[in-house]
């Protein structure tokens, strides 16, 4: 077993992670929304997050308070620069799990509803090495 601040220093890193995955995947799918519609509306968003409508209020709430969202009346949420930022990164994110998940047999369906977790929960070192591990294979 690790000493205690190391083990209560994994568990804060983890929460931290938690915390932060909500609003992840909120810019990920306005991103989304945005690309392929032109308009992320709220009604929309929570259809998509299956949540309700007042959840997905109180997120975009929490985006727009982290300075990654703006909202317009009858116009939907857009995306900060930083709110794009983070939007991008997490789906970079995402493509590189799944695509190390399909490279060792997952099938692609399972590998994208994983990496809807694994993404978040990943550092940055590991995301590398997976980087590394799928260039090797190429």
């Amino acid at each position: 077993m690790p000493a205690a601040p190391t083990q209560a220093g994994r568990f804060e890193q983890a929460r931290r992670v938690q915390s932060m995955a909500l609003l992840e995947d909120y810019a990920e799918l306005i991103a989304d929304l945005l690309a392929t519609g032109g308009e992320a509306r709220p009604t929309d968003i929570a259809r998509r997050l299956g949540v309700t409508h007042a959840t997905a209020i109180k997120a975009i709430t929490r985006l727009k308070r982290e300075g990654l969202a703006t909202a317009q009346p009858y116009r939907g949420v857009f995306l900060t620069e930083a709110g794009e930022h983070l939007a991008a990164r997490v789906k970079l994110r995402h493509r590189l799990v799944v695509d190390l998940l399909r490279a060792v047999g997952v099938p692609a369906e399972a590998a994208e509803q994983d990496a809807e977790g694994i993404e978040h929960h990943v550092s940055d070192i590991t995301l590398q090495a997976f980087a590394r591990y799928l260039k090797s294979r190429r």
